[in-house]
């Protein structure tokens, strides 16, 4: 299979020493297209380095909710020169935390709101942070990102309930699935998992956080794509090759990639 992971921080320094054999054993377990998104300026740099690195590797970049503070003019006139490179194929990861409440919610809406216009002036989709502010992240798409100007949305970790899944897909959301889906006690999210479309989903690890069981508690890497699609293919009873290649259809389609790693 090619798979894709659609969520992936391989620029972080936990990756230093083996970055490459992590590369290497993600394609040995079928894993070909990689997304590596930001959550502050310096991680946006890096993210854009990396891919520009790489022929199988893109990038988001953007300042997460626990780093809102950090959104200002010049920052905002920094991420979209980054957003202009060509392998820099979306604006994230950006939303809403209310668990950490690093900022007043003020702050986090107001830096949520401007890189979602900063994603429509550069005409780029958006992958959503959410915890404990799924009500909130809906409310604020439905405001500031609607009409003409939307742009594609990507719920990274879905972490809501059925009714908010539902809305989403409605609004022709992806809804993001990984680790989680394989934990003991994620029964609510394997049974949003069984009904949402297929066209709507896509496969992250978030690497290097989220390992699936069993390998909980251990850095996490891409090559577990491969333990999350099997475990959706057997709840939704669906041969894991066919699900493979419809979520990376939807991811491809989703970031506008019209190559192969080979071709890119």
């Amino acid at each position: 299979m090619d798979l894709f992971d659609t969520h992936c921080h391989l620029d972080l320094d936990v990756y230093d020493g083996d970055r490459d054999e992590v590369f290497a054993r993600a394609n040995a377990a079928g894993v070909h297209y990689f997304l590596n998104p930001a959550f502050d300026m310096a991680s946006s740099a890096r993210a854009a380095a990396l891919a520009a690195s790489r022929r199988d590797t893109w990038a988001a970049v953007g300042i997460h909710p626990n780093a809102a503070g950090d959104l200002n003019d010049g920052a905002l006139a920094d991420l979209r020169a980054l957003a202009g490179q060509p392998r820099v194929v979306a604006i994230g990861e950006i939303g809403l935390d209310y668990h950490w409440n690093s900022y007043p919610p003020d702050v986090a809406r107001a830096a949520f709101v401007g890189q979602i216009e900063l994603a429509q002036v550069m005409r780029k989709p958006i992958l959503i942070h959410c915890r404990d502010a799924m009500a909130d992240v809906l409310d604020a798409l439905a405001v500031a990102n609607r009409g003409d100007d939307a742009v594609p949305v990507l719920l990274h970790a879905f972490s809501g309930d059925e009714l908010q899944a539902r809305i989403a897909v409605e609004r022709g959301y992806l809804i993001g699935l990984g680790g989680p889906l394989t934990y003991q006690r994620a029964d609510a999210l394997r049974a949003i998992a069984c009904w949402v479309p297929l066209g709507s989903i896509v496969l992250e690890t978030d690497s290097p956080y989220l390992s699936p069981h069993p390998f909980r508690g251990r850095r996490n890497e891409p090559r577990h794509v491969a333990d999350v699609a099997a475990r959706l293919a057997a709840i939704r009873g669906i041969d894991p090759s066919e699900l493979g290649l419809q979520t990376t259809l939807n991811a491809l389609r989703f970031f506008n990639i019209h190559s192969t790693p080979a071709q890119a």
